[in-house]
Parts: structure tokens; C-alpha cells; sequence
């Protein structure tokens, strides 16, 4: 059932949503560094459970100002006092907002520019590709704050950059940029200046494919790794088979077939 995404429903996040389909998500925190109090989650939830019902075929998520996002709020979490059932409940959340990205289908690309760090690299680490430039720098200080991940780095990050170097992140509050970022796959693809140009470019590109081929693309391959490998040649075998043969997909079949359509270039 198609849903209306409704921007006078959000505080906290900027929509902007080009013909293509492609939509600019913005947290419009600066003045935190986009920092993610509760309220920002949520509307998180909100968004990524609506998305792929709304039309929505490729998202950029962005940060307003210098930085992508400085993790927790930790001024909230200071004042608000939680219980341990409390703040269980808060990572509760967290891992619904990101779980709706990583899975929900819709190609999520983060446009990273100075910090990521914390909650901030798990909220990227959810997205499906990540852009950074010369300003990006990533890392988790929770050790020197005394507190422990909640919003799935021991999940994504670990599975990004190895479970020791996420333990010395964490002990030591190393910090990584540039090329060790890329070579460590916190990011896919580094750019001089704007790191807006290139997830757009990017998201474009995406927005191009059928829907349920990027559904299949950025949710199922997600859901397999979770499998033995056992179950996940199964899977692959039914969504190979849904996806395969889907009505719009012999258009581009045929194009293929009579040569009209671009063939793989090594400069493509």
C-alpha cells in the first residue's frame, strides 16, 4: 500500500525529493554536530519504514553543516538519567532505525564529511555505500567516555574493519582518515571536496535500476550473510528466480539481446 511521506511530520530530518526519485535526507542538527538524540531516531524509523512504500528509489543521508554525525547525544543521555531497562530500550531503537536501512530495500548512500564517530559510524555503517572526503575522520571514543556500543557496531563495524581493530578503536579512540579509512572499507569511494556531488552521482545511478532488483540488492544479500552457507544458496536460488523474471527486466533483456543496451566497459 503506497504511503505519503509528510516533511511537517519531521523535526529533526530535511527531505528533499528530486524527479528521479532520489531523495536528500538531511539531519539538521549542526549545532550538535548531528548528534542522535531519541527524537532523531525515531523519525529515522518513521522514514526508512516508509520509504520503500513511497516511492522512494535511492536515498542520500547527509549531515547539516561540518560533520556527518558525532554519535549519541551525549547531553541528552547525561540529563535524561536512564535506567538500565531504559536505555536497553533506547538501543532498541537504534537498531530498528538502522535495520530499516540495511535491510529495507532502498539503496541508502551516506555522504560522510568530517566526524563519524560512534553512533554516528554505526548510523554509516547501516548505509549501503559511503562517501568520504579529506574532512572524514571515523572513530569510537565510547572507552575514554565510559560507555559501550548499542546501535550495532559490534555487527557492522567489526564486520567492516575486523573484531581487533574495532576493540583498539574502542580502547584507544584511534581515529582513522584518508586512505587507511578506504583501505579498512569505512568508506567505498573517497572524492576531493564535495562528498555530496558523488552519493548523488551515485544514488542516480542506482535510482536507474528496477525496484525489486534493489530490493533484492539491499536487502537480501544482507539477510544471506546472516545464513549458513547452506541456506543462503537456497535463498539466493528463490530470489534469483522472483527477481530473474520479472516482467520489466526482459525490456532491458531484449535491449541486450539487440545490442541497444551499453555493454560492461572497464572505464564504465
Amino acid at each position: 500500500m503506497p504511503v505519503t511521506l509528510d516533511q511537517s511530520n519531521f523535526k529533526n530530518l530535511d527531505f528533499d525529493a528530486q524527479d528521479d526519485g532520489v531523495w536528500v535526507v538531511t539531519m539538521n542538527r549542526a549545532h550538535k554536530r548531528n548528534a542522535l538524540d531519541l527524537d532523531t531516531i525515531e523519525e529515522l524509523v518513521d522514514f526508512f519504514s516508509a520509504a520503500p512504500r513511497a516511492g522512494v528509489k535511492a536515498v542520500v543521508l547527509a549531515g547539516s553543516g561540518d560533520h556527518f554525525c558525532a554519535g549519541l547525544d551525549l547531553i541528552e543521555h547525561h540529563d535524561a538519567d536512564r535506567s538500565p531497562a531504559d536505555f536497553m530500550h533506547v538501543c532498541l531503537r537504534w537498531h530498528e532505525a538502522f535495520n530499516k536501512m540495511e535491510y529495507g530495500g532502498v539503496p541508502v548512500i551516506a555522504a560522510c564529511q568530517g566526524a563519524v564517530v560512534g553512533g554516528g559510524l554505526e548510523l554509516a555503517s547501516s548505509a549501503h555505500i559511503r562517501v568520504m572526503n579529506e574532512t572524514t575522520y571515523f572513530a569510537l571514543p565510547e572507552g575514554q567516555r565510559g560507555l559501550f556500543t548499542g546501535g550495532g557496531a559490534t555487527i557492522r563495524v567489526a564486520d567492516l574493519v575486523g573484531k581487533d581493530r574495532m576493540i583498539d578503536m574502542m580502547l584507544t579512540g584511534r581515529v582513522y582518515h584518508g586512505q587507511e579509512a578506504m583501505d579498512l572499507h569505512l568508506a567505498q569511494y573517497m572524492v576531493e571536496g564535495s562528498v555530496m556531488d558523488k552519493a548523488l552521482e551515485i544514488a542516480r545511478r542506482a535510482a536507474e535500476n528496477l525496484p525489486l532488483t534493489n530490493f533484492a540488492i539491499c536487502s537480501a544479500i544482507s539477510h544471506m550473510q546472516n545464513m549458513s552457507p547452506l541456506d543462503a544458496a537456497y535463498a539466493e536460488s528463490v530470489v534469483a528466480g522472483v527477481v530473474n523474471t520479472q516482467a520489466p527486466a526482459r525490456e532491458r533483456l531484449a535491449a541486450f539481446a539487440d545490442k541497444s543496451a551499453a555493454r560492461v566497459r572497464k572505464d564504465a
